[in-house]
């Protein structure tokens, strides 16, 4: 499998770390936007090239790998559907309220701080879930906890993490981002978010 990203890019690093932890063999390979509107119609990153085709969006390419190669086959139909609900509670409410405060950090004090505000609303209802177990859901790593792990990496690196209210959370996404398979995803597609393994 050849991982497309480009460097200092955040959400690459959530496929590479769902193939270091799924111990799958695949090629990080650094492209320019112009390269990427090669795989992708936006010219975004990631995109994972395979043996039947490309795949871009992050948390699809996840939960397709995560399906294909057994991560989810041993959960109950609940727990699975939990895996689903919180990957794509991650994408869909946590992270664009922290990109709403990261983008206007520098341009639009009110706005920012209204982001980092729905951020902390929304973060806050993985502090129930996290208080009674070390991950999301049935007791183990998912492809739940490698997306919303990625999506809170990104807010512990702009500081709005660790915060005394989200001390679940918090503890949480520090764990995770001390995994040796976080580390070398990380690495494998140079992106920013390494510095929080430093």
């Amino acid at each position: 499998m050849r991982l497309y990203y480009k460097p200092g890019s955040g959400r690459p690093v959530r496929v590479a770390w769902l193939l270091e932890e799924l111990a799958l063999p695949y090629e990080a390979i650094a492209v320019s936007r112009e390269d990427a509107a090669q795989h992708h119609p936006l010219g975004k990153v990631p995109v994972l090239e395979t043996a039947d085709g490309e795949l871009f969006e992050s948390t699809a390419i996840c939960l397709a790998l995560a399906d294909e190669h057994g991560m989810t086959a041993s959960l109950a139909a609940h727990e699975r559907a939990l895996v689903y609900q919180w990957a794509l509670f991650a994408m869909t409410e946590i992270e664009p309220a922290y990109l709403e405060h990261a983008r206007n950090l520098d341009r639009d004090e009110a706005r920012a701080s209204a982001g980092a505000e729905a951020f902390r609303a929304r973060a806050a209802l993985l502090e129930q879930p996290l208080a009674e177990s070390e991950f999301l859901v049935a007791d183990r790593l998912s492809v739940a906890d490698v997306v919303a792990g990625g999506v809170l990496a990104l807010a512990l690196r702009r500081k709005l993490l660790p915060d005394p209210e989200l001390a679940n959370v918090s503890d949480y996404v520090q764990r995770l981002t001390r995994r040796p398979a976080f580390i070398r995803a990380a690495a494998a597609t140079e992106s920013s978010l390494l510095e929080l393994t430093r």
